[in-house]
């Protein structure tokens, strides 16, 4: 029965391979119109302006015509999406100061920030992407404002973007916003810097022909308050070496006094 059965799907098999050989089929004529039609293609394009949500690229748009010839070029802006999830970002607060942020790029606010909706949800008091540790937030809009913030402000703020057309979501991202009190730590890093690390930094950015007056205030300041405390050191260290001297020396006499009465 098996070698039955294996012979008949053999058969079948060589008939579907040499049916076309043996069946003639008429020629196929190709219209004239077809023959002349021009088409419309993306020849480039460029990489999406995001690595990840919602971003945009630019493509150039040519007509080929049958000989594969380019004509009439132009540039389209369209949208791509290379990945939807973005990650946490990281925030430092003082308290009382105002602070917002935005799940939505520049660009892409430019280019029909009407056409997305907006759905937040917040894990208060915590630096997370843990999706179970979230609750609804309510905000309508692609930005959260804070004036002033709060301690109660802080956590973490998770945004996702969603097409009103079909509901798919293209963007998810995550802020993380720490709140701190004002005399807690300074925030300003340039001005924590000394002098010379600033020259430093200035120097590695190319903006060495760039310094501001105040910055050179401030070299001048530097270079005098070195000067004055090398001075002050210098004669606190020579009046202090007076006065051992000055001892050593009455010291001395008074021995060489006492032997000489000895004698």
């Amino acid at each position: 029965m098996k070698t039955s059965g294996s012979s008949h799907i053999l058969g079948v098999l060589l008939c579907v391979f040499y049916l076309p050989l043996v069946v003639s089929f008429e020629k196929v004529t190709i219209p004239a119109e077809l023959k002349s039609a021009v088409a419309r293609v993306a020849v480039n394009a460029t990489s999406c302006s995001v690595t990840c949500g919602l971003g945009f690229k630019l493509e150039e748009m040519c007509e080929i015509t049958p000989a594969g010839e380019r004509r009439n070029c132009t540039l389209r802006r369209s949208d791509c999406l290379t990945n939807w999830v973005c990650g946490l970002l990281h925030f430092t607060v003082p308290v009382g100061k105002p602070f917002q942020f935005s799940c939505l790029t520049t660009d892409t606010v430019g280019f029909g920030s009407r056409a997305y909706s907006y759905t937040w949800r917040l894990a208060q008091g915590l630096i997370t992407t843990n999706d179970l540790l979230f609750r609804p937030f309510k905000n309508p809009d692609s930005v959260v404002r804070f004036s002033p913030t709060r301690e109660s402000d802080a956590g973490t703020y998770r945004c996702d973007v969603q097409m009103l057309k079909t509901f798919r979501v293209i963007k998810r991202v995550y802020f993380g916003v720490r709140v701190i009190q004002n005399d807690l730590v300074e925030l300003n890093f340039q001005k924590s810097l000394t002098w010379e690390q600033k020259l430093a930094a200035n120097e590695e950015e190319g903006n060495t022909e760039n310094s501001t007056h105040e910055e050179v205030q401030e070299q001048q300041h530097f270079w005098q308050g070195e000067l004055f405390y090398e001075c002050l050191v210098g004669v606190g260290s020579g009046v202090i070496g007076g006065v051992l001297v000055s001892m050593a020396l009455c010291f001395l006499q008074k021995i060489l006094g006492r032997r000489a009465a000895k004698k």
